[in-house]
């Protein structure tokens, strides 16, 4: 019979499967987002673990074994002539130990007044990792029969070793290049050069192959915003064939979008011909309250066909070109003043974007007409904010409830549910202005505004 796990044991893995993903959404958040710096990231981090591994094991290991054999001699060779002058018989002259030293060992020594040791030197923190000050210590305690001092903890090219004779003390100098590794950092500084190297190398190949990439991205995005795209495709095979795929989209989304404009201009061209008819007809009629009424219904048909064929058709016939954004408000402005309404402007920083100018003064109309119908005073105001121009109709009516507020964006709609066609249009005006600026890369929002009514902010990307 298998034994269930214990409630305890449940609620311990379930917090550390909650903890795992705290983690890993920690360092998701960490790690770069970009495509060129994740691939980046994945060519180095292997890169500085491996040599980081190799430097940290390898190299400690080959250093400390390295310091322990020539620590182990320098040793033995102390030891040596420490025991050669406990044989040597009385009354021999100095000069020979010192001239042995030196010619055979490669050391300073002098004998000195017997006296006490210095104390033992103080390691600090840096002196603690340096392993001669571990491994030559050690040694002497092998190989030396007698008290000692030992000094490797200075910062010059130099050691000191002491050691208690009894009645003298014999010291010793010599380079600590004989008890260590000196050329350790040549290896170190080899291996840096050459991960410098390599990183350098995969960062400029990197780089080649995201650049195409970044192009088609760019590419894209200056086709969804309907501006003059010069691009053709480069990089690796499968970049290529994104692009030449992205290529050919573009090819049939424009056919489409001909073909659709052809037809729209035909329906056009048919109807208002008709309309024609209708008007020519009305004119020889007398002017009768019936005909007053007929040559209003035949303007409003006018109307509405052509908000009908302007939101079908769009704007994307036109050619996107840098324009001073505030200076197409004020042209908005005069023209709505013209026409008797009350229009307020403000405009605020360095306004030029590349814009399609028809259909933006279109999309800013549509809220101004919007806002004239339902309010006596319109303001607005045009700002830079970081990568974007913001333009806000504001206006002191009635405003729209929360929730239908998106309803209003959706073609046809209307919230007054009469359709009184007298009192309003067909419902495309919000709709045509939103999907302008959507095809710009920005969008519209409504909000509550300050003077009492109804916000329309227009955000386009710079």
């Amino acid at each position: 019979m298998i034994a269930r796990p214990s409630f305890r044991t449940l609620r311990l893995l379930a917090r550390a499967r909650d903890l795992w993903r705290r983690g890993a959404r920690g360092l998701a958040e960490m790690l770069p987002k970009g495509l060129y710096k994740r691939s980046l990231l994945i060519v180095i981090l292997p890169m500085v673990l491996l040599q980081t591994a190799v430097t940290f094991v390898f190299m400690q290991h080959h250093w400390e074994l390295v310091t322990r054999r020539l620590s182990e001699s320098v040793a033995r060779d102390v030891g040596a002539l420490a025991d050669l002058y406990s044989q040597l018989p009385p009354g021999v002259d100095d000069t020979f130990l010192s001239n042995l030293a030196a010619e055979r060992f490669r050391m300073d020594a002098t004998l000195l007044p017997v006296g006490p040791l210095p104390p033992a030197m103080p390691r600090s923190f840096f002196g603690a990792l340096d392993p001669l000050s571990r491994t030559l210590p050690n040694e002497l305690k092998r190989q030396v029969r007698q008290p000692f001092w030992v000094d490797t903890i200075g910062r010059s090219g130099l050691m000191e070793i002491r050691v208690d004779l009894g009645d003298r003390v014999l010291r010793l100098v010599t380079r600590r290049a004989l008890a260590y590794e000196a050329n350790a950092h040549i290896f170190v500084l080899w291996m840096l050069g050459a991960m410098i190297v390599l990183l350098t190398v995969a960062i400029i190949f990197l780089r080649n192959q995201i650049r195409p990439i970044l192009r088609l991205a760019r590419a894209a995005e200056d086709f969804g915003k309907g501006r003059d795209l010069d691009f053709t495709p480069h990089g690796a095979r499968e970049v290529r064939q994104a692009g030449h795929a992205f290529i050919e989209m573009k090819r049939r989304i424009e056919r489409a979008t001909e073909q659709r404009t052809a037809m729209l201009n035909g329906v056009s061209h048919d109807q208002r011909t008709i309309l024609t008819r209708f008007k020519l007809s009305l004119a020889l009629l007398d002017n009768s309250a019936d005909s007053e009424l007929l040559q209003k219904d035949v303007d409003e048909m006018g109307r509405m066909l052509e908000g009908y064929l302007a939101f079908a058709r769009g704007d994307a016939s036109e050619s996107a070109v840098r324009i001073d954004v505030g200076a197409l408000l004020e042209d908005l402005r005069a023209d709505a003043e013209r026409h008797g309404a009350a229009i307020s402007l403000e405009t605020r920083g360095n306004l030029d974007i590349r814009v399609r100018p028809i259909a933006i003064k279109r999309c800013v109309a549509n809220l101004v007409a919007n806002a004239q119908r339902h309010a006596d005073h319109v303001w607005i105001t045009a700002k830079r904010e970081a990568q974007f121009v913001s333009v806000l109709v504001d206006d002191d009516g009635v405003g729209i409830a929360a929730e239908h507020r998106e309803d209003v964006f959706r073609p046809f709609y209307r919230l007054d549910e009469a359709r009184n066609q007298d009192e309003g249009g067909a419902g495309l005006g919000l709709a045509i202005a939103r999907d302008i600026a959507r095809s710009h890369g920005g969008d519209i929002v409504l909000t509550d505004s300050p003077m009492g009514g109804l916000r329309a902010a227009v955000r386009l990307p710079v």
